[in-house]
């Protein structure tokens, strides 16, 4: 099992390079699975469903979320019929519309998709994430041992922690969340493939993804500001490709993708 993962599209400038690299990227890494990260897809915060369909249609299988899911109102008329949109597990479950999984079919096996939510720096209050998802990763493992997290957190600690706490039990904890590629991609001894942070997809001149005047304004005046997206700007796209034993759910490969005008793209 082959699973291509795309990090937080942000912005128009995001979803044209979904639009034109995700279909490149299908037919040259052939994945039987793609998610993608789409917590900051409409104008940098949220998702809606215009965007979520033209995921979909561009190729993902599964979009994930994160702290911004619900910045864009229109996610609640939409979020309940949406089996492909997964919002961080660990929001209150009485209270919060949608899921935190999902489970995709591939071929005769089954892929788990877990999107959680970090605590440390985050700014809210949720339940543990530890304690969120150790119980649903025992009850999916008697269903399948393939199981993909999205963990959605500021620090690396954090991310690094969960995925050794979860070696063996799934086959990836990938970070999303900082909009800055990490090169610490392995696979960790008992078969889980780990990745800091994915990286962004989105304006490559901007800061984070952000109009860079806005943001040094920030830093220089300590003023409150308004960040917007950059939308003047080329694309970057980053992701990863990892492979699975499909019959033991142990990854077997971890390779990053990073396509940007310093790093461009080359059809085989």
């Amino acid at each position: 099992m082959r699973i291509l993962f795309v990090g937080d599209v942000m912005g128009e400038v995001g979803q044209a390079a979904i639009a034109t690299y995700l279909p490149k990227l299908k037919r040259r890494y052939k994945p039987q699975v793609t998610i993608v990260n789409g917590e900051n897809a409409t104008k940098g915060r949220g998702i809606n469903q215009d965007v979520y369909k033209h995921f979909l249609t561009a190729g993902a299988d599964v979009i994930t979320m994160g702290n911004h899911t619900w910045d864009n109102n229109e996610i609640f008329d939409f979020i309940g019929d949406a089996k492909k949109l997964v919002r961080p597990l660990n929001f209150p479950t009485e209270t919060t519309p949608g899921s935190g999984y999902t489970i995709v079919n591939v071929n005769t096996e089954k892929l788990a998709v877990i999107n959680v939510q970090g605590n440390v720096f985050m700014g809210q209050n949720l339940a543990n994430p530890f304690l969120t998802v150790k119980p649903l990763v025992d009850e999916l493992r008697e269903q399948t041992p393939n199981i993909f997290i999205d963990l959605h957190a500021e620090t690396t600690s954090e991310k690094e922690a969960m995925a050794w706490y979860l070696d063996g039990q799934v086959s990836a904890v990938i970070g999303t969340h900082t909009h800055v590629q990490t090169s610490d991609n392995r696979v960790l001894p008992a078969g889980t493939a780990f990745l800091s942070d994915v990286g962004f997809t989105g304006p490559y001149n901007g800061i984070l993804g952000m109009t860079r005047e806005n943001v040094i304004g920030r830093f220089l005046e300590q003023m409150p500001t308004r960040f917007n997206v950059q939308e003047d700007s080329p694309a970057v796209l980053s992701g990863c490709v990892i492979d699975v034993d499909g019959k033991t759910g142990h990854a077997k490969k971890i390779e990053r993708i990073l396509i940007n005008p310093d790093h461009p793209y080359f059809d085989d």
